[in-house]
């Protein structure tokens, strides 16, 4: 009898459940609305908001400028009367007017390119191999006036890990414009 009783009664409650957890999604839809136009507030929007992507947003400002800014929580749900679409930016044709160049041309202009990124990544390289000396594996000699100061020291090998890091990331970056040379 008692279990019959619980059961009648979390089946008479199922209706209320279901209309609390509507109002709660409503509510938060309705929170959402308002951080996207307080979003839209702080972006200097001058027109609606338009559904980008994602949480992305995209609106006018007063400079007739585009503004993209992130709306977190929005779940990247469209605004009513949205197409739900995310925005394309259609590619702008070439003026028929436009010079263009010959390919010999191009081709001498990518050679120059290459020879300079080439130049550059032998530099690095260089400097590269120079950081990696001084820095000894992250326990190069202490200097006369480190002896006696370890603070010292130990932003010396902290200055010293970060130029090996900038110059490992500046090779990486190198290669990678050679390789997307044609």
């Amino acid at each position: 009898m008692q279990r019959r009783w619980q059961c009648q009664r979390a089946h008479e409650a199922a209706p209320w459940i279901r209309v609390g957890l509507l109002v709660a999604l409503f509510g938060a839809g309705i929170a959402s609305a308002a951080t996207l136009s307080e979003k839209a507030k702080e972006s200097g929007c001058v027109s609606k908001p338009v559904y980008v992507t994602g949480e992305m947003y995209k609106c006018a400002t007063q400079s007739g400028a585009s503004s993209y800014f992130n709306v977190p929580g929005a779940g990247g749900s469209p605004l009513p009367g949205s197409t739900g679409q995310p925005v394309r930016s259609a590619k702008a044709a070439t003026p028929a007017g436009f010079p263009r160049v010959d390919p010999d041309t191009q081709k001498g202009r990518d050679d120059v390119r290459r020879k300079v990124l080439s130049d550059e990544l032998a530099a690095e390289e260089k400097m590269l191999a120079e950081s990696r000396a001084r820095y000894s594996d992250g326990a190069p000699p202490p200097l006369p006036e480190e002896k006696a100061d370890a603070e010292k020291y130990r932003a010396r090998i902290s200055q010293l890990r970060q130029n090996v890091s900038v110059h490992e990331k500046n090779i990486e970056a190198l290669k990678k414009e050679l390789a997307a040379i044609k």
